[in-house]
C-alpha cells in the first residue's frame, strides 16, 4: 500500500553536494521514524541517518557535519542534504519509512569520484 520514491543521486566529483529526496504515497499513518541506508560492494549495510516523530535525528559517525536529514510532513518527503561529499560516500542510498512495519525505496545510486 504504501510506496517510497527516491530521486536525487548522480555522478559528484569529491567536495561536491547532493541532495536526496524519498516521496512516500499511499495509506500513512503513525510514522515512528524516516531515514536513510546505504549499500556498498564488499562493505556492510549502514544506517546513516534517521529523523523520528518527534524531529529527532541521529547521524552515522562518518556523515556527520557533512549530511543533514530534513523532512516535510505536507509533502510526506524526506530529504538527505550531503555536502563535502567523499569517495567513500559511493554508495546506493535506500530510504525507509518505519510504520507498523518498515517500508524501503528502491534506492538511488550516489557516485562520487576522486
Amino acid at each position: 500500500q504504501v510506496q517510497l520514491v527516491e530521486s536525487g543521486g548522480g555522478l559528484v566529483q569529491a567536495g561536491g553536494s547532493l541532495r536526496l529526496s524519498c516521496a512516500a504515497s499511499g495509506s500513512i499513518f503513525r510514522i515512528n521514524a524516516m531515514g536513510w541506508d546505504r549499500q556498498t560492494p564488499g562493505k556492510p549495510r549502514e544506517l546513516v541517518s534517521t529523523i523520528s516523530s518527534t524531529g529527532m535525528t541521529s547521524y552515522a559517525d562518518s556523515v556527520k557535519g557533512r549530511f543533514t536529514i530534513s523532512r516535510d510532513n505536507g509533502k510526506n518527503t524526506v530529504y538527505l542534504q550531503m555536502n563535502s561529499l567523499k569517495p567513500e560516500d559511493t554508495a546506493v542510498y535506500y530510504c525507509y519509512l518505519e510504520l507498523i512495519d518498515t517500508v524501503w525505496g528502491q534506492g538511488t545510486l550516489v557516485t562520487v569520484s576522486s
